[in-house]
């Protein structure tokens, strides 16, 4: 187990997740205002997904905290952080975005498969990981210690890769992988089912299915956003309806079970 969780803490420290979404001097504000501004308006779902101006006064715990994009979002928005981060690097860097932009939140470096072990144990309001679940070696031994912090009123978020999704079959065809950049270590994908069995302990509150990057990547990386020519032409109507369907990510809502 190590050795894999090894890998993956190396894949992410190469190239922290979204580090390149900005041509602007990596640390600046500038810098994570735009990767802000891009994460957010190609994944315009995070929004209404995370609700961020719910967590106002209450506490809030991310696994995989990535830049800090996220939680500087709860942050703003009134919330108590809290970010865990396999990634050094990337903590650095969501630290630096907190700093930056004068808000506070605790930050802790180290595999969430052993959270217990560096986090001190108390119930917060939330726990949130998004896109991060599905690229640890076991998975099922997360949520176990994601339970340790949850009570009957705390609320699970998390975002995993759907098994069932226009992204999964390009990459089963060759022609996409999981991650922007190449060689990601791990990255599981999920049925409906795959969920329920990873959450047993839980009540699933909402499950729902969005997200198809729809735009040309050698364009995207030059900030341009010009759509493939396929989903072009395609009405906005069906496309959305297609992203509920066969989209990414699969997003999810739980409580533990009374």
């Amino acid at each position: 187990m190590s050795s894999n969780i090894n890998k993956v803490r190396q894949y992410w420290d190469k190239v922290p997740c979204n580090l390149n979404h900005s041509n602007k001097d990596i640390g600046t504000k500038e810098y994570f205002d735009e990767v802000e501004q891009k994460k957010l308006f190609v994944e315009p779902h995070i929004n209404s997904f995370s609700n961020f101006p719910f967590w106002k006064d209450k506490t809030v715990l991310e696994i995989g905290c990535g830049l800090g994009t996220m939680g500087i979002n709860f942050v703003r928005n009134g919330a108590i952080y809290t970010g865990v981060e396999l990634s050094e690097k990337s903590c650095d860097l969501a630290k630096r975005n907190f700093e930056i932009n004068n808000y506070s939140g605790e930050f802790y470096i180290g595999n969430a498969e052993e959270l217990s072990k560096f986090v001190p144990i108390t119930n917060f309001d939330l726990i949130y990981s998004f896109g991060v679940i599905q690229h640890t070696p076991n998975p099922e031994i997360l949520i176990s210690e994601i339970n340790k912090y949850m009570n009957n009123d705390s609320i699970l978020k998390i975002m995993l890769y759907a098994s069932n999704s226009w992204k999964n079959i390009m990459i089963q065809s060759g022609l996409d992988q999981p991650e922007a950049q190449y060689g990601c270590p791990i990255a599981n994908t999920y049925t409906v089912d795959d969920v329920i069995d990873l959450l047993s302990e839980y009540k699933i509150i909402s499950i729902d299915q969005d997200h198809i990057f729809p735009y040309q990547i050698s364009q995207y990386k030059n900030g341009q956003y010009k759509k493939e020519p396929w989903f072009d032409s395609m009405p906005t109507q069906i496309f959305k309806a297609l992203e509920k369907q066969m989209g990414w990510h699969l997003l999810v809502n739980a409580r533990l079970k009374s």
